[in-house]
């Protein structure tokens, strides 16, 4: 199945908000982007995240009819469908050169459009693998290894682009790592109620998805990175794919529901809210994974989990806890140990090759 809250990855922000976004990306497409507009773009995304999380809770608490969070996820995608193709249109400048483009690198490319289904297929198994394990392993033990997709992430990103992290930076991840699991961190409550769970099954499927995270991600970075195409054809060809997908877990996970009560039942300006939310926030995410990394986006999302635990104390009511002050100091001070002077990761490096080494030698 292909669930809402796990999707949210790919996520508002106002009309102007996407012509900025997009005149940014037009000037970086011919030029290294500016420090101030990947800040803008990190900024952007982490308060989108933050504002859909706690948003998307109200959708789903306080709402009396509860929508298919399903079709939730299938609307997103359209909408970024959309959102790109309006944004490429701009790019491009004309109509005529908008459909040559589209021809060639879309509906002309059929490998293109097959490599960039891999994200979205391995993203649907990351949430099923993710299921599967909440079924099986108790919710603290679950929530701590699931943390481990941020470190894997990071060595993904050295296995497949051929970078290299400082001690300091591994010290920083592993610290986001453990002061995201203290914020989030629940006691466990006592229950009569008696699951039977293969804690085995459990760990194997929490380590399938921690590695389908890492490499979805890593992996998407790699093909933006690797060519010229435009970020806006890239994102295209990845949310046809993305349709597809999203379409085939609402039919294998509320197919008959959805054929009695209607596709979009359940659904009200809040869900609507919700949904453009999680539609250009995902834009933004694209161009910070292109411009910045996969670890930078991750740094974000554990930001924006603690803005969105802080807003569910004054909205909901959330009592703070020593767990989760102590969590988001670690994630505070391990973002500014990631972003102490570091090398430029928003290339991928080419492996050394024996005859440059030999060159640096007789230097």
């Amino acid at each position: 199945m292909v669930r809402w809250e796990e999707r949210r990855g790919t996520a508002g922000g106002s009309g102007p908000a996407v012509c900025e976004l997009s005149a940014g990306t037009m000037s970086a497409a011919k030029e290294n982007v500016s420090l101030p507009f990947k800040l803008y773009c990190l900024t952007v995304m982490t308060l989108v995240a933050a504002t859909y999380t706690v948003a998307l809770r109200y959708t789903r608490t306080v709402e009396t009819e509860l929508y298919f969070s399903t079709t939730a996820v299938c609307v997103t995608e359209v909408i970024k469908l959309f959102l790109s193709v309006g944004i490429l249109a701009k790019e491009t400048g004309s109509l005529a050169r908008l459909i040559t483009s589209l021809k060639e690198n879309v509906f002309g490319s059929p490998k293109e459009l097959l490599k960039l289904s891999v994200p979205s297929l391995v993203y649907a198994i990351q949430n099923n693998m993710a299921f599967v394990a909440l079924s099986n392993l108790d919710a603290a033990v679950y929530q701590v290894t699931y943390q481990l997709k941020i470190p894997c992430t990071a060595l993904c990103t050295v296995l497949m682009l051929n970078r290299t992290l400082s001690k300091l930076q591994w010290f920083s991840v592993f610290m986001l790592c453990g002061g995201v699991t203290l914020v989030q961190w629940k006691p466990a409550q006592a229950t009569k109620v008696q699951v039977e769970q293969n804690p085995w099954l459990g760990f194997g499927a929490i380590a399938a998805a921690v590695l389908c995270s890492g490499f979805a991600g890593v992996y998407f970075e790699k093909v933006l990175k690797s060519s010229d195409t435009s970020l806006w054809v890239r994102n295209i060809q990845m949310y046809l794919s993305g349709i597809v997908v999203t379409l085939f877990g609402v039919y294998m996970s509320d197919g008959a529901q959805v054929l009695e009560k209607g596709f979009f039942y359940g659904y009200t300006h809040y869900v609507w809210f919700v949904i453009f939310l999680a539609s250009v926030g995902g834009l933004y995410t694209s161009v910070v994974v292109k411009y910045t990394d996969n670890i930078m986006k991750g740094f974000s999302a554990a930001a924006a989990i603690v803005l969105s635990t802080v807003a569910s104390v004054i909205l909901f009511g959330l009592q703070i806890t020593v767990t989760f002050f102590l969590g988001a100091l670690l994630v505070c001070v391990s973002i500014y140990l990631y972003g102490l002077p570091r090398q430029d990761t928003t290339k991928i490096q080419p492996a050394e090759t024996k005859s440059s080494k030999e060159g640096l030698a007789t230097v």
